[in-house]
């Protein structure tokens, strides 16, 4: 059943037509064509055959992209060990919710109505 509807599907996708694709401006590129060709030219292609193992050897040669292991924002002098342990308070953040995080009681409430009672029993 399942084969039959993935079979339908791809058939009317296949029936639809292609989007139109704009032509690519490759003078625009920033790449420089010419040399890529005098590369590949220039690249030695190897064709060993031993019955019907084929074997190819290609090389192919190009400028890797630097590895930026330490970077500034890393920060590796001051702040905390990247892949480290989480900290007990960020643990009891993590567990705790935030509605249970606050005090029960607002205690600078509570001593100042204790203060102000014990003012009008002392006077």
């Amino acid at each position: 059943m399942r084969a039959a509807a993935a079979l339908s599907i791809v058939l009317s996708l296949a029936g639809a037509p292609a989007a139109a694709q704009e032509p690519i401006e490759v003078d625009r590129l920033p790449i420089d064509l010419k040399r890529i060709q005098r590369e590949l030219e220039q690249a030695q292609d190897v064709e060993d055959r031993d019955g019907l193992n084929l074997r190819y050897t290609i090389q192919i040669y190009g400028a890797a992209p630097p590895l930026q292991i330490f970077t500034e924002e890393a920060n590796l002098v001051n702040g905390p060990v990247p892949y480290g342990a989480p900290t007990h308070q960020e643990i009891i953040n993590h567990i705790t919710p935030k509605e249970y995080r606050a005090p029960a009681a607002d205690f600078s409430a509570l001593l100042r109505w204790l203060a102000e009672r014990s003012r009008k029993r002392n006077p």
